[in-house]
């Protein structure tokens, strides 16, 4: 008696919480259960459901008469439609074979690890019943007392607010094993969780779920889904619901519409293996049955809809995972490009080494490799260089359009570091070829010098050959004192001579240090060449002295001398070293670089040859002292000796000497007019490589001072901007033939050794740095126009909004620098109406213009921060768009992507490989597998999908 009249009690408090009878109108509870139910005491059966009764008292009048107290509670009298045992699932009135529920019913029950055999006899205690209410619903029931003599699981099934009315169904029916009432009570629950949530365009429950199979199924031939009886009989329903979803799983073309069993038992049984589907109908019945089981196909094209909805949800978060992945992994492969600032770093160690060779040719040809490094291997370096910036900048485009964090390279890879390394890279250039002329013009000095010292060495070892020989000779023991007092003399003219020669011995020791400071390779050599002069130099000296202080000795014996020779050799040695070093000068060799040096040579050498009448007029005195000599001693009758004791200069070699100089005088004439026609070939060089960098620097600079107006004015929109830069850079494309024929000007004033130019103030170097920066500052200019574009398209920022942020910015950019200051930058902001004080953009219709820029001093620091991030104290008109069109956009987000993820894993903290791999192409799937989960309700090889997407937006580190 407690037993039942808590089991009532339980249904008859649910039934205001459910559907009510009209809600399911294609329900009548009455005709699944006919008439039925007679209560002891009744005149006749009671319509439970029926409009107009009044449940609650009814039922408990009802319940409260058939169970009076009694010592043992009496069998229930059976209505006519009540059964002992399951009913045929053929009788009328059943809505669904036992098959089709308990299919549906273990479907669902699996998930608690159990299962049903028979549906009317497995749910009479209402453990499984209630368990089966708590997988669907995801609640447990309250814990409260249990009441006497009423099964745990029919007590604890009366407080789940989830199984709304049952109508009709008394607690004795489910105990009892009554299978129409079970099967009545399973198909209300099948409506009330399977069927009444599907909605599609408004229309819910049947019409909701037969809308979504005729449009899945809209566009497979033989197939016209309109009930959920006849219209499925064939099988080819089915499967093209499956195929819609799943094609790899049917191949639809391959049935038949005249073999609906095979049709029906391929779709069951893929259903089952794929989709988790339990078969819930036998392909015979149904096609062996007239009409098939209405309520038993709802049940079962249910699951269908739930199932392929959740891999619908499924496919929705991967494909958003899939963009957010692909946008990522194309910037890390934009990040990874820095293969110019290796090429930076191995080049300019060459460009800084120093290896000095010992010839003019070596040398040349470092000269050479130099130039072809110029010409081949570093114009592709500065396109390459250029192209590194227009990447960066994409780059840093595409992350702020995606909601990334700004890439900052590695230390050491900024775009600042490569900049720094090239300007590195020009300096050491530069140093290297100022080395390279620097040394081939010591090379050049070291040959000259080594010449000269191998010359005047020549002419002082011929001059000292036999001197020392001289010297040591004692012939004055026998000599008469005309002897005596000739050598005497003849000793004095030797001095004279030897210091005449000091300077020349001066001049050798002076190119030999010189030689050794300039690290001339053969020094060795000269060292000891010109260590051998001046040694045997000392010894002459010391020898002359000598030889005097005996002559000295001996002169008071001898007092005869001649003194015609004596005059003679006075002149005849200093006119002789005139003749010698005026030799030494005509054949000396020299080295100019200008036009007015030769000149002043030429002039010098035209002076020389004015003094050649004196010269001439001096040789014949000095002929004529000799001739006197002989003259006076035929009139004497004087033995002259051979030859003149004083000197060993004789006639013959005063003429011989001067027939030589009257050579050399013509020859240097010769040599000097070659020198000044190759000067004035160079000087023609020099005006023609001036007239073209006079025309080159100024087209360069003029284009320079274009580009920056251009970039600063608002004229058309950004693509006409665009346009209008692109046919300047084909200007100045098409310009570089002039540039070209410049650097050939160039090259043969280099092969020419011409180190200076007065006629243009422009250097080849200059130029070419001009050139350079105009190409860069071009390609720049593009970039930044095409990343405003990219910025107004991807933001939705009308042309009328970027002129004004134009407008506004050159407005407030006094220097047309590109760049704005903090308060330049706050006054831009206000002007646009931007109000700093807060922390959301708004419009203000305050006049104060100073009061604005006083106030909301955090804000507007905050603001900085955004726009400044390294503190430079400047803000581009690139970085003042973002931060416009940032307040009034909206991009993807982390939540969201969490979210996405969320749904791939189930609802779970944590995600799996496999579950990755499903959901995703593999490449992506693999990217993700990076962080593991910490969670303590993570299985093994459990992946923490939040972190994995907070750092994709920067917001933690993996």
């Amino acid at each position: 008696m407690g037993f039942l009249r808590g089991f009532s009690g339980f249904f008859w408090d649910l039934s205001g919480l459910c559907l009510s009878l009209k809600e399911i109108p294609e329900w009548d509870f009455c005709g699944v259960f006919p008439g039925s139910l007679p209560c002891p005491g009744d005149s006749g059966p009671v319509r439970v459901g029926a409009r107009g009764a009044a449940p609650g008292h009814a039922r408990l009048r009802h319940v409260r008469a058939w169970h009076r107290p009694k010592s043992r509670r009496p069998e229930p009298p059976r209505s006519p439609g009540r059964s002992q045992s399951p009913p045929d699932r053929d009788l009328p009135g059943n809505p669904a074979g036992p098959g089709t529920f308990t299919a549906w019913c273990n479907s669902h029950l699996r998930k608690a690890g159990t299962q049903i055999e028979n549906i009317d006899e497995d749910f009479r205690d209402g453990l499984k019943l209630m368990l089966l209410l708590e997988v669907i619903s995801g609640q447990r029931p309250p814990s409260r007392g249990q009441m006497r003599g009423i099964p745990p699981g029919i007590h604890s099934l009366g407080q789940n607010s989830h199984l709304e009315s049952i109508p009709c169904v008394f607690p004795a029916e489910i105990v009892d094993g009554n299978a129409k009432m079970t099967l009545g009570m399973i198909w209300t629950i099948i409506l009330r969780f399977a069927i009444q949530d599907i909605s599609v365009e408004e229309t819910s429950a049947k019409e909701g779920l037969l809308l979504w199979c005729q449009r899945k199924t809209a566009p497979y031939k033989n197939v016209n889904v309109q009930n959920f009886h006849i219209s499925w009989k064939d099988g080819l329903a089915f499967n093209a619901l499956i195929h819609r979803h799943r094609p790899e799983l049917i191949e639809y073309d391959k049935l038949r519409k005249d073999d609906p069993v095979t049709n029906l038992n391929n779709a069951f049984e893929v259903a089952e293996k794929y989709l988790d589907i339990p078969k819930m109908l036998d392909a015979e019945d149904i096609v062996g049955t007239l009409r098939p089981d209405e309520k038993a196909i709802m049940t079962y094209v249910s699951c269908f809809y739930h199932a392929f909805s959740g891999a619908q949800k499924a496919e929705t978060a991967a494909n958003r995972i899939c963009k957010v992945l692909a946008v990522n992994q194309e910037n890390e492969q934009l990040m990874e490009d820095y293969g110019l600032l290796a090429w930076i770093q191995r080049t300019i160690p060459w460009l800084e080494a120093r290896d000095p060779q010992k010839t003019i040719p070596a040398m040349q040809q470092k000269l050479e490799d130099f130039r072809e490094y110029r010409r081949v291997h570093k114009p592709p370096k500065v396109q390459e260089k250029c192209q590194l910036e227009i990447n960066f900048n994409t780059l840093q485009t595409k992350l702020r359009l995606s909601g990334r964090p700004a890439f900052m390279p590695s230390e050491g890879r900024m775009v600042s570091d490569i900049g720094a390394g090239w300007q590195r890279l020009e300096q050491a250039e530069k140093g290297h070829e100022e080395w390279l002329l620097t040394e081939l013009r010591r090379l050049e000095r070291l040959d000259h010098l080594a010449e000269k010292f191998r010359q005047k060495a020549s002419i002082h070892e011929g001059w000292t050959e036999g001197k020392e020989v001289a010297l040591r000779d004692r012939d004055s023991g026998t000599a008469s004192l005309a002897q005596v007092r000739a050598l005497l003399r003849k000793h004095e003219a030797f001095e004279s001579d030897l210091a005449a020669h000091q300077d020349r011995v001066e001049q050798i020791a002076a190119i030999a240090q010189e030689l050794n400071e300039l690290d001339y390779y053969d020094s060795p050599s000269v060292n000891a060449r010109c260590q051998k002069i001046c040694d045997q130099w000392d010894l002459l000296g010391s020898l002359t002295h000598s030889r005097r202080e005996a002559l000295e000795k001996m002169e008071k014996q001898l007092e005869t001398i001649d003194e015609l020779h004596l005059e003679y050799a006075k002149r005849a040695a200093p006119f002789n070293n005139w003749m010698e070093s005026a030799m030494e000068d005509l054949q000396d060799m020299f080295i100019v670089h200008t036009i007015e040096e030769i000149q002043g040579l030429i002039a010098a050498h035209e002076q020389f040859k004015s003094t050649l009448g004196d010269a001439d007029r001096e040789r014949e005195a000095i002929l004529g002292i000799q001739g006197e000599a002989q003259r006076l001693a035929e009139l004497h009758g004087l033995q002259l000796p051979a030859s003149n004791p004083y000197t060993s200069v004789t006639a013959q070699v005063i003429n011989s000497k001067w027939e030589r100089v009257q050579q050399l005088v013509p020859k240097r004439d010769q040599a000097l007019q070659e020198e000044q026609n190759r000067q004035n070939s160079n000087e023609h060089l020099r005006r023609q490589f001036g007239s073209q960098a006079n025309r080159v620097g100024p087209w360069i600079q003029t284009k320079m001072e274009e580009i920056g107006r251009i970039s600063i004015e608002m004229n058309g929109t950004l693509e006409d901007q665009l346009n209008h830069l692109k046919e300047y850079e084909q200007n100045i494309v098409e310009y570089k033939p002039n540039l070209e024929l410049l650097e050939q000007q160039h090259q043969l004033v280099q092969e020419a050794l011409i180190f200076d130019n007065q006629h243009s103030n422009y250097t080849m170097e200059h130029l070419r740095v001009g050139w350079e920066q105009l190409l860069t500052t071009i390609a720049r200019t593009i970039n930044e126009v095409e990343n405003q574009i990219l910025t107004r398209d991807a933001k939705g920022i009308s042309q009328e909004q970027m002129q004004e942020f134009r407008a506004s910015f050159n407005h407030l950019d006094k220097d047309h620098g590109g760049a704005l200051g903090p308060e330049e930058f706050k006054a831009c902001l206000i002007s646009l109406g931007y109000d700093v004080e807060n922390d959301r953009q708004r419009r203000t219709d305050s006049n104060d213009f100073r009061a604005l820029l006083g106030t909301g001093d955090a804000e507007f620091q905050r603001i900085m921060a955004v726009v400044d991030p390294n503190g430079s104290g400047s803000v581009t008109f690139q970085a003042f768009i973002d931060f416009m069109s940032r307040e009034t956009t909206d991009t993807d987000t982390a939540e969201q992507v969490i979210n996405s993820f969320r749904v791939l894993a189930g609802d779970k903290n944590y995600i799996t490989a496999p579950e990755l791999r499903r959901e995703l192409p593999a490449a992506q799937a693999e990217y993700c597998i990076v962080a593991p989960y910490p969670g303590p309700d993570g299985v093994p090889g459990a992946l923490d999908y939040k972190s994995f997407s907070t750092a994709l937006y920067g917001e933690s580190d993996l």
